[in-house]
């Protein structure tokens, strides 16, 4: 069967900040210019935001630049930071930093408790009014490319494919979208991304890029224990000091506070569940106190980018350019993320309409790298340069190293540091680690996968080919069951991944829950043997996070 294509001039795959932004600035730009850029963004989601997850505390800079009138159109920022709070806690209390001493990395004034779900939400509003073509629904599943090897365009995935690969009633191929440049803003460890950095040697010369797994839940808390704009950070417990990781409480309006944890997925131990850290943390009296005689309402879990300006790749390639979390823009000493990929996306359409008014196709948007290089995304990035670098040595060497680099050099000492090495490489042995006793959940604070999982309303069809792919069917069990103890049963935040033997307790063998993933990516980063591979389910599948 031969799949139907349509042509625009610009293809952007993903429907997060930056693509969109990218769309609106193209065709703001087009308005300037007195012409026309047929632009065309596919989401995955059944729906802009759906599958949308952060914090989020938002730097309106990226915004103001795109909008300078959002608080006129509109704009869902309205929970302005009217408090910082820093803290480390150990497993009975801990200490507030005074705000005097922190980096002004760490500092809220000026910015917003958001739902950056409802902001993308608002984006696409915005990119409809403005002409942009938006199909919610399709996922970009396959890289197209011209005959001398510069990218044609995308694939959406085919529909209604039963387990087996086979065509079911209800099957839909595909639709090929051709353009002259692709931008890929497909979110933290982008499966098309993925590829093209590897087709196109993008990592060349780059550091590794490191992650975090970050979990969010959100709450709905009593009147009077709540304040709008309250901002908490928090390190230390439940993690050892050798452990990245902190929690965040944020004080939405409405009585609802989003509580999260983030866990760098450079960890040793396989025994250890980010998970079941971010149930225990719950439990500090730091969150516990606003906690109890809440209602949880929403949960979610996603991966993200960490290594910051040394592990960004080369952004473009001929045909295209990655933008946003595909790239990696992400601010992780300000743990912040949704500002940076906004003007990477506006960067980056800058130099695509330059091309497309001048009638090129295919070739490398070099402008964008150089713009990029010359804006205040790249010096905010530079200043917090060795933020993760440092962090991995601990967080009490780490914190104080940081400290110094931000307040003597203001984050231009004269070295750049770099990072120790992937994040699937850093797991020990399990006979070389202690296993961890988590406490059972209590159905109040703490609450296991499944039920979290129901809270993400997530979906899959029953019978479809499953999107999680083992490279070799063997190396759960020779590899990953033998030498760590199967960690992938408990770094999956959604119960994916079980182990299970028979009525004996023998002939272990994996079995993956496909229908329970939320498309956090996490088991693509941290499998030690890089054995698994995420891959876009059919379109419209997954999460459908509200207000998150």
């Amino acid at each position: 069967m031969q799949r139907e294509s349509m042509e625009y001039d610009v293809i952007i795959v993903g429907g997060g900040p930056a693509g969109l932004s990218a769309a609106i600035r193209l065709k703001q730009l087009a308005a300037l210019k007195g012409c026309d850029v047929n632009v065309c963004l596919i989401e995955k989601s059944a729906e802009i935001g759906g599958h949308i997850l952060s914090g989020a505390v938002m730097d309106p800079r990226a915004l103001a630049e795109l909008f300078p009138d959002w608080k006129r159109l509109g704009a869902p920022l309205n929970a302005p930071v009217s408090e910082d709070r820093f803290l480390i806690l150990n497993d009975t209390g801990g200490f507030q930093i005074p705000n005097w001493i922190l980096p002004g990395c760490f500092h809220n004034e000026g910015n917003y408790v958001i739902s950056l779900g409802n902001v993308c939400r608002w984006l696409g509003q915005q990119a409809e009014a403005l002409g942009i073509e938006i199909y919610p629904g399709f996922a970009g599943a396959e890289v197209l490319y011209n005959d001398d090897g510069s990218v044609k365009g995308v694939a959406t995935g085919d529909m209604g494919l039963l387990k087996d690969g086979s065509q079911g009633p209800a099957y839909q191929l595909g639709m090929e979208l051709h353009a002259r440049y692709t931008l890929f803003a497909e979110g933290c460890r982008g499966q098309l991304g993925k590829e093209i950095e590897e087709r196109f040697h993008l990592r060349d010369g780059a550091d590794p890029q490191v992650y975090g797994i970050g979990f969010k839940e959100l709450w709905e808390i009593r009147p009077g224990k709540h304040q709008t704009g309250l901002v908490i950070h928090t390190g230390g417990w439940p993690l050892d000091a050798q452990t990245y990781g902190g929690g965040f409480m944020y004080h939405l309006e409405d009585n609802q506070v989003s509580v999260g944890f983030v866990v760098g997925l450079g960890y040793s131990n396989p025994y250890l569940s980010p998970y079941e850290e971010f149930q225990r943390l719950k439990t500090h009296p730091t969150f516990s106190e606003f906690l109890d005689g809440g209602k949880r309402i929403a949960y979610g879990a996603r991966a993200l980018t960490a290594g910051g300006l040394q592990s960004l790749p080369k952004l473009v390639f001929p045909g295209g350019a990655l933008i946003g979390d595909d790239a990696g823009f992400l601010n992780a000493s300000r743990i912040k993320g949704s500002h940076c990929a906004i003007k990477s996306g506006m960067l980056a359409a800058e130099a695509c309409f330059d091309a497309v008014a001048a009638g090129r196709h295919g070739d490398e948007l070099l402008s964008y790298p150089d713009t990029f290089r010359q804006s205040w995304l790249f010096d905010e990035l530079y200043r917090a340069r060795n933020f993760k670098p440092w962090m991995a040595k601990g967080l009490h060497l780490g914190s104080l190293m940081f400290g110094i680099d931000q307040l003597l050099f203001r984050g231009k000492a004269p070295w750049t540091l770099h990072h120790p090495g992937a994040d699937h490489k850093q797991f020990k042995p399990a006979t070389d680690c202690q296993p961890i006793a988590y406490p059972r959940p209590d159905g109040v604070i703490t609450f296991d996968r499944l039920s979290s999982v129901f809270l993400s309303n997530t979906h899959h069809e029953e019978d479809e080919p499953c999107h999680l792919k083992l490279k070799d069917d063997s190396v759960p069990i020779r590899v990953n069951l033998a030498l760590y103890d199967a960690p992938e049963q408990r770094y999956c935040p959604a119960g994916v991944y079980e182990i299970l033997r028979d009525a004996a307790g023998d002939n272990p063998h994996l079995q993956i829950n496909a229908q329970n993933c939320i498309h956090c990516k996490t088991c693509d980063i941290k499998d030690p043997t890089q054995n698994i591979t995420w891959v876009a389910p059919q379109g419209g599948e997954g999460p459908n996070y509200p207000n998150m």
